[in-house]
């Protein structure tokens, strides 16, 4: 009796695993990179993402104080990010179209990363570019989908993200700073399976 209850449970896992919305796909914007969606019934996502920030210096940046002088960083990096979003939050719908459906999401999540080719400024004099830095930040998202009839899906969402690193500053030597980047607004691409 355990054996074949056993077996029940597993095939049921499987089935359920294997029945859950996914999508594959890539992200277009300030981010660039791969992203996977694995969805928990219709209400619930998780999403994982990897890739590339092209250091929008207005938006992707690393700030500390050193002694009572501000310095900054910004530049390229690679990040892992993953976010667990809630689809259609408070039961807040798009009306029903005939063709495809229109969602919207929200969730928080964390990222890390490792960033280069940066310019340190203390005081507003430059004192060493070409430093590196790490972080790990909390992250929010909030976006819309449109999911076509056929296996595509095309989304638009704004992912902002805070939190706290080592940069290696140059001329300051290691510090310790926060980590920001408030453009990070994101085109998706997926397919649907």
């Amino acid at each position: 009796m355990k054996k074949i209850l056993f077996v029940a449970v597993l095939a049921f896992a499987s089935v359920m695993a294997y029945a859950q919305p996914r999508a594959i796909g890539g992200r277009l914007g300030e981010f660039c990179g791969f992203s996977y969606e694995h969805g928990f019934g219709d209400s619930n996502m998780l999403e994982i993402e990897a890739g590339f920030n092209f250091g929008n210096p207005w938006g992707n940046r690393m700030v500390g104080w050193e002694n009572g002088q501000k310095w900054n960083m910004h530049g390229h990096n690679v990040q892992v990010a993953v976010t667990y979003d809630w689809i259609d939050p408070f039961n807040a719908k798009f009306p029903t179209i005939e063709k495809g459906e229109w969602h919207w999401y929200m969730g928080v999540g964390a990222a890390g990363g490792f960033g280069w080719y940066g310019y340190t400024v203390a005081g507003g004099v430059t004192a060493g570019a070409d430093g590196n830095w790490g972080f790990a930040a909390g992250v929010g998202r909030v976006g819309v989908e449109y999911d076509f009839w056929f296996p595509l899906q095309l989304s638009i969402d704004y992912r902002p993200t805070l939190g706290a690193g080592l940069v290696d500053a140059g001329n300051l030597g290691t510090q310790a700073g926060f980590y920001y980047d408030i453009f990070g607004l994101s085109l998706g691409v997926r397919y649907k399976f």
